[in-house]
């Protein structure tokens, strides 16, 4: 009986420290919360494509069927000084400045009237491309835009999908602005490095 007992425990022993020792190692944490990669890891071992992007960017702030809304805006904010305002949108993206034109994408972000001087906004937006190649990547643009100058050129900072490590620049262009409703077409090219 004793040595059934020895048996059993000395089975036991090792079993309850085979099973410490597998969940000493699973439940093993890193000191570090990164780590360095080989770019190739990711696919950036191949060379960088410059790709040039041309769409209308359409900002319909008025009507039943507003793509731009306003969401907040300061005690100051007033018709002749838009300081402070900030808009939110979902804008469509066209191929021609007509709205019937072919549909590539959503231009989705917000913008804040940002200087007490001129009509100069910061910028936040994610070209989200919804035709072709570029079916479910997206750009991303945050900057300045002095909607007055004839041409604004805005940093594209990043993206996703085809466009993941994209940097490049974003040039617009006023096409159509409605003083009656405030909606407006901007052209867009779009100059970016990808792989």
């Amino acid at each position: 009986m004793a040595e059934l007992l020895l048996k059993h425990s000395s089975n036991a022993a090792l079993l309850r420290l085979l099973l410490l020792t597998v969940l000493s190692l699973a439940t093993v944490e890193s000191s570090s919360f990164s780590e360095n990669l080989s770019p190739s890891t990711l696919g950036l071992n191949k060379p960088e494509k410059l790709s040039h992007l041309h769409f209308y960017f359409h900002d319909i702030v008025a009507g039943k069927n507003a793509t731009a809304v306003r969401v907040a805006q300061a005690n100051t904010t007033t018709a002749t000084s838009p300081f402070g305002v900030v808009v939110v949108f979902d804008d469509p993206l066209t191929v021609r400045p007509d709205m019937g034109s072919k549909h590539v994408g959503q231009a989705q972000g917000i913008y804040a009237f940002a200087s007490q001087a001129d009509a100069s906004l910061l910028v936040a937006y994610n070209f989200a491309f919804t035709e072709g190649e570029y079916n479910g990547s997206s750009l991303t643009v945050l900057g300045r835009n002095a909607v007055a100058s004839a041409v604004r050129e805005m940093p594209v900072v990043g993206g996703s999908g085809t466009f993941r490590f994209a940097r490049g620049y974003a040039e617009a262009r006023t096409q159509s602005y409605d003083l009656k409703t405030g909606n407006t077409v901007d052209e867009f090219d779009v100059y970016v490095l990808h792989y």
